[in-house]
């Protein structure tokens, strides 16, 4: 079990940004211990400009990233998800496909930066506060003991992160 990689599901409704930034952060964080993939429920089909700008000058490679459909992940041949996590309240509100392997959920909701109007500053900084929350969410739950943890008290934590942190504003 030691060598097991976890799999992790971020999800939108539109795939173009709050996903695709967590997909990023974790691939980089967890490297070793997960695997981070984005979908959505109706994506946008590209990646939004501001998200793949913020992570380019953080130095993730958005090389392979893509807007893609949360089908593909109930699809054979998908990869066994662990865990699956909606961003957007959306989504959360949506049937979801049955997922192989009966991954655990969570809500881990935020505003969407996408939606932001505004001057083009207060537009960059939605999304910098976005990869900072979601930055925070994703160091806490890599920091979770997997092993120690029995299934419910593991949901619970996966729960109460998606409420503990401030939302941006």
């Amino acid at each position: 079990m030691s060598d097991h990689i976890f799999n992790v599901l971020f999800m939108c409704t539109g795939n173009s940004a709050r996903s695709i930034i967590a997909e990023a952060i974790l691939n980089r964080v967890g490297a070793g211990r997960f695997k981070a993939f984005s979908a959505g429920s109706h994506p946008k089909g590209e990646i939004h400009p501001y998200a793949a700008q913020l992570l380019k000058s953080l130095n993730h490679d958005v090389s392979s990233a893509r807007s893609k459909d949360w089908n593909e992940f109930a699809a054979p041949g998908a990869p066994q998800l662990d865990f699956a996590f909606t961003l957007c309240d959306d989504a959360a509100n949506e049937a979801c496909p049955v997922w192989p392997g009966q991954p655990m959920t969570a809500h881990w909701g935020l505003p969407d930066p996408a939606s932001v109007e505004g001057t083009e500053a207060e537009k960059h900084l939605a999304f910098a506060d976005t990869y900072r929350m979601l930055n925070n969410r994703i160091s806490i739950f890599i920091s979770l003991p997997m092993k120690s943890l029995d299934k419910l008290a593991l949901q619970k934590r996966l729960d109460e992160i998606g409420r503990e942190l401030p939302k941006a504003g």
